[in-house]
């Protein structure tokens, strides 16, 4: 195969795995013009020849070293499976790399064999000496480390045969955990940087934007605007400066997306914002990630050391005469810094305060300079969209909601992780098809979609495609992608609580309507699920609901009441029975909770009794005991210790 050295002047020392930065000028046939047809040509081919493709026959371990898993202890099978290979003598046959997430996250360690795509689940440094010994020395599978369906019990050889992989389409994700998020080779390796290439040489600013527009992305951040003509936007604008940020400040409860894109295949992002710095004419941006992200700033640390390396970040990108750079800045964690204003504020270094807007960012945003904000997934999209077209984009999706999104999916849900899906799917399919169903075999009961500005719906939203536009109407909305199942045992009044008590923590307190408005509701919440509530507290919720949503300053507040909004909706039974029954369905709420004892399977055996602080059970031994409702407490340790399910919560 023709190397760099092949390409390049005899006066080249660079080595077939180092980038020229001088390449068009040091090629044999001497300088050649940017207009030249065959100058983007080279150029990808310096990008494609930087790493070869695997050698035939080659194996690879594949050790996911995302969050979830470097938590279950993944760091430590690295030394293990070199240990293993040393002692085989498999060092130039099999090679350990390190990537990011797969998704999967309850089921790391996570560790695949290449090409085989064989996915071993829950692996221990114990486990690699067997890996090692039995199938890449014998050929053997280790059974027992297969993914087993739960429905069917049958085992999967591959992470193909694994419904939760088999029915999603990995678009943004495809490149995490398989490829080495460190090494920008890899990335390479893989059509790295070709859309890069593919923009400075083939494309002008218009046509890039055009791309985008024939797309139909929107952004991924939770609005939904069109990327398209926000960058038509800022391209328009006419400013001695222009600025790119990345917004990586993700705050919702349960979702993970962005973290996992960032620590899997972070060059993706960095493409897609030089890609945009292109097109809108700016030279400088910013990843603004939160710092309890360190894996995630750890690594868009090397990858944009590695792209200034090779030339595709800094100065003269590539010799295209385009400058642009890339800064991260480590929010401290505010959830209202995921809104824009408040965000460009707190990188200006002020408090992270959302502020009046005048026009949009892309006509005065950073500094008051034009500046085009998108969101992580939104950026690693585009990449995808330069290389294959807008056209191939925009037939995936629906026509208004283009292209996939990524889910984080929690809560009381077989298969907890990470997943990304056709725009359009239903919530069905997300949840049974990919998510294994409901845990214990329990009846579905809500989701909440969103995060805590979201909206949580009931079984009869299951089928309707999950889109943008679609959501609106039912009170919620598609947000960054957080996704929270709940079963029977939910109490729906206190998932309310839940979600207000964070909105309310994290408002910043600039304006009245958020700041005493939630407040207010949270006080209402937490007086009906402790048994106080009367019955023109409902009325008051959703009076108080619409007087935030139409003040609120940014939209954490006009977003906050959207929880309290939908339950009263599509669960007003659950509050009913609060306020005017003083009990909680779903036997959660503790100050409503009636603890006895079913005389008939008592055995008299004490051990409730024993356990109970307050002194509220009696009984003879060997007779059945009873609870004083009096002294009761409701703490729940007759319940836990009693072994013959006598102890009746209700």
């Amino acid at each position: 195969m023709e190397t760099l050295m092949d390409k390049c002047c005899d006066k080249c020392q660079h080595s077939p795995t180092t980038p020229c930065r001088d390449y068009v000028r040091c090629r044999k046939n001497g300088p050649i013009c940017h207009q030249d047809e065959n100058c983007s040509r080279l150029r990808q081919e310096l990008l494609a020849r930087v790493y070869m493709k695997p050698e035939a026959g080659m194996k690879y371990i594949l050790i996911c070293s995302g969050t979830g898993c470097i938590s279950s202890g993944s760091p430590s099978l690295v030394k293990a499976f070199e240990e293993e290979l040393a002692k085989n003598n498999l060092q130039g046959q099999v090679a350990i790399r390190i990537t990011g997430c797969h998704g999967f996250c309850e089921q790391g360690p996570i560790v695949i064999i290449e090409p085989e795509k064989v996915f071993y689940r829950r692996v221990a440094r114990d486990d690699a000496a067997e890996i090692v010994s039995m199938h890449l020395v014998q050929g053997q599978l280790v059974e027992r480390l297969l993914y087993v369906d739960p429905v069917t019990g049958q085992a999967a050889k591959t992470y193909e045969d694994i419904p939760f992989y088999a029915h999603q389409q990995r678009l943004v994700l495809q490149k995490c955990g398989h490829t080495c998020p460190e090494d920008i080779q890899d990335y390479i390796a893989h059509d790295g940087y070709l859309a890069l290439t593919k923009a400075l040489f083939e494309m002008t600013p218009q046509q890039v934007v055009d791309e985008v527009k024939t797309s139909g992305l929107r952004g991924r951040g939770g609005a939904g605007f069109p990327t398209g003509v926000k960058w038509q936007g800022a391209l328009n604008a006419k400013a001695d400066k222009k600025y790119v940020i990345c917004n990586a400040d993700e705050g919702d409860p349960g979702a993970f997306m962005d973290r996992s894109v960032l620590e899997g295949d972070p060059h993706a992002v960095l493409e897609g914002m030089i890609i945009c710095g292109y097109a809108t004419g700016s030279d400088e941006g910013y990843i603004y990630v939160r710092a309890e992200y360190p894996l995630a700033i750890h690594r868009l640390k090397i990858a944009i050391a590695q792209a200034e390396q090779y030339g595709l970040l800094g100065e003269n990108i590539l010799n295209s005469g385009f400058n642009f750079r890339i800064k991260i800045k480590a929010g401290a964690g505010a959830f209202v810094c995921g809104e824009g204003t408040a965000l460009m504020q707190s990188i200006e270094g002020n408090r992270g305060m959302p502020r009046y807007k005048v026009g949009r960012s892309t006509e005065k945003g950073l500094w008051d300079k034009p500046t085009t904000l998108n969101n992580v997934e939104t950026f690693a999209n585009v990449p995808l969209i330069i290389r294959h077209g807008g056209s191939w984009f925009a037939s995936i999706g629906t026509e208004k909601s283009t292209g996939t999104k990524i889910f984080s999916i929690t809560g009381k849900v077989n298969n907890t992780g990470l997943v990304e899906v056709p725009m359009g799917v239903t919530m069905r399919q997300i949840i049974f098809d990919v998510g294994g169903g409901i845990r214990d075999g329990r009846a579905f009961k809500a989701l909440q979609i969103g995060g805590p500005s979201g909206g949580c719906l009931r079984e009869e939203h299951l089928d309707i495609p999950v889109e943008y536009d679609s959501l609106i109407p039912l009170g919620a909305m598609m947000g960054s992608g957080g996704l929270v199942i709940m079963d029977d045992t939910t109490c729906m009044v206190d998932v309310a609580r839940f979600f207000l008590n964070f909105t309310q923590a994290e408002s910043c307190g600039k304006c009245t309507p958020c700041r005493e408005g939630t407040k207010r509701m949270l006080e209402i919440l937490n007086r009906i699920c402790e048994g106080h509530g009367v019955p023109e507290d409902i009325e008051v919720l959703e009076k108080l609901s619409k007087v935030i949503i139409n003040t609120s300053l940014c939209g954490l507040g006009q977003s906050a009441p959207n929880p309290v909004l939908t339950t009263l909706r599509y669960f007003r039974d659950e509050y009913e029975a609060h306020i005017y029954h003083k009990r909680c369905p779903a036997s959660v709420c503790q100050a409503l909770l009636v603890y006895t004892i079913n005389q008939e399977k008592c055995t008299g055996c004490g051990a409730c009794a024993r356990a109970c602080p307050a002194g509220a059970i009696t009984g003879e031994k060997k007779q059945p005991h009873t609870i004083d409702l009096e002294k009761c407490i409701k703490c729940g340790s007759c319940l836990t210790r009693c072994k013959f399910d006598a102890v009746v919560k209700q």
